[in-house]
């Protein structure tokens, strides 16, 4: 038996080290891209006008599906929301929606991308619980035998990339890792 164990021991350490440093992060990042970048982007695109220059202005439904009770509260006129806070808050979730996941994936200030995002989704699961009030079946349970529920399985899937990116890092393919590599370079 202790043959045995030395033997796991050594092979899964030689593997453990040799990616230890650029393959956690950067699996984490592909993960991230290939399940969710596109979902980000796509809801991003939702909350923002046609085009290049729609870009750069927030469509009323924007403000339906981020501050519904205040969209309501100003009988329906999204031009009636006050700035501060909803106005702000539709701004800044907006453009974090777009600008948090594409750190993310190439890898430039990837930690706080990747704690941003985490604040984000914790945002987004409470907008859909209180405000667009999803259904039981919808949220589900942890530790259930029901793997596919849209809060509280798939959510927490989405955070565990994300938690690698926020505590290990990018990985060395990253331009994190290469401005790192280019400051270190120029301190010495």
């Amino acid at each position: 038996m202790t043959v045995l164990t030395g033997l796991h021991d050594r092979v899964f350490g030689a593997i453990e080290r040799a990616g230890d440093r650029w393959l956690l992060g950067l699996t984490a990042r592909f993960a991230f891209a290939a399940v969710l970048w596109i979902y980000f982007l796509n809801s991003a695109r939702t909350k923002v006008g046609e085009g290049i220059s729609g870009f750069f202005s927030i469509a009323p439904g924007a403000y339906y599906q981020i501050a519904l009770p205040a969209v309501e509260a100003a009988g329906g006129d999204v031009g009636a929301v006050p700035f501060l806070p909803w106005g702000l808050l539709v701004f800044l979730g907006t453009y974090a929606e777009f600008l948090l996941p594409l750190l993310i994936v190439i890898g430039l200030f990837s930690r706080l991308a990747a704690l941003g995002m985490i604040g984000f989704i914790a945002v987004q699961t409470l907008v859909d619980v209180t405000v667009h009030q999803i259904g039981a079946e919808a949220i589900g349970g942890l530790f259930d035998r029901f793997p596919d529920s849209i809060i509280a399985d798939q959510r927490l899937l989405w955070l565990v990339p994300l938690s690698v990116v926020v505590l290990k890092g990018p990985g060395l393919l990253s331009l994190d890792h290469l401005l790192a590599r280019r400051r270190d370079q120029a301190h010495t």
